[in-house]
């Protein structure tokens, strides 16, 4: 598989109300194509993971921290914020714990929204979405106001604005934390499926160990220390789970 994102010895220290917490990722590899399931209790960093990830937050230190876009391997700790948020925006697709739908649109202008910021075609874009809607069993909800919809299919729309734009890497954070097991079973095989069929990396948050365990090509977790009762760190540890 090519690779799509690699981060080796990141850090990142947090400190609030005389308390502070550092993460730790001695080495973290997606691949294109590929699911990665990052799991563990509340607390433990998954979110504060995904932020640096999604470059929303930056490390305060990396030995590397790259994404492969078109052939080329772009530094990302190097990178200056106006870069950063291009990435984001071009390359990045973010699946929110809520969805984060927006609830004065329409399903399929949810969808549309981050391509038509792109300044992508509009023709293409359409398309793409009635495809995406397709796949995700939503198709029949394009017209509605997010309020409208079951939890799921709430999801189901938040997938597809995440992929609307083919991003190379697909981030989402407990995306089936708000619905019931069945439900979560069935989002997580169409999402795996969808990001796979677009060549795209998938990394997934989840504190549902059992769920990941069938559904990612790889799991990771962290090795949670607290030295002193306001000093905590949080080391990421691969666990490798075969195809």
């Amino acid at each position: 598989m090519t690779r799509c994102m690699l981060a080796e010895g990141l850090s990142l220290r947090r400190e609030k109300n005389g308390s502070s917490f550092t993460l730790t990722v001695p080495r973290l590899e997606v691949s294109c194509g590929q699911t990665l399931a990052v799991v563990g209790t509340s607390g433990c960093g998954k979110s504060t993971l995904l932020d640096m990830l999604a470059l929303i937050l930056r490390p305060g230190s990396a030995e590397r921290f790259t994404l492969e876009l078109q052939g080329k391997s772009e530094d990302l700790f190097a990178a200056g914020p106006s870069r950063l948020a291009q990435i984001r925006g071009s390359h990045i697709g973010y699946v929110l714990q809520s969805g984060g739908l927006l609830s004065f649109l329409s399903v399929r202008d949810n969808i549309l929204l981050p391509g038509r910021l792109l300044g992508l075609p509009p023709a293409s874009l359409v398309k793409r979405a009635d495809e995406l809607g397709e796949r995700l069993g939503i198709s029949g909800q394009m017209q509605k106001k997010p309020q409208h919809l079951s939890g799921g299919q709430r999801q189901r729309v938040a997938i597809a604005r995440a992929l609307i734009h083919n991003p190379a890497l697909v981030l989402a954070d407990e995306p089936t934390a708000a619905v019931d097991q069945a439900s979560a079973e069935d989002i997580c095989a169409v999402f795996k499926s969808v990001v796979r069929e677009s060549g795209a990396a998938l990394v997934i948050v989840s504190h549902d160990r059992p769920l990941m365990e069938r559904m990612a090509d790889t799991m990771v977790t962290f090795r949670v220390e607290k030295p002193t009762p306001v000093d905590a760190c949080s080391t990421l540890v691969p666990q490798e789970k075969a195809l």
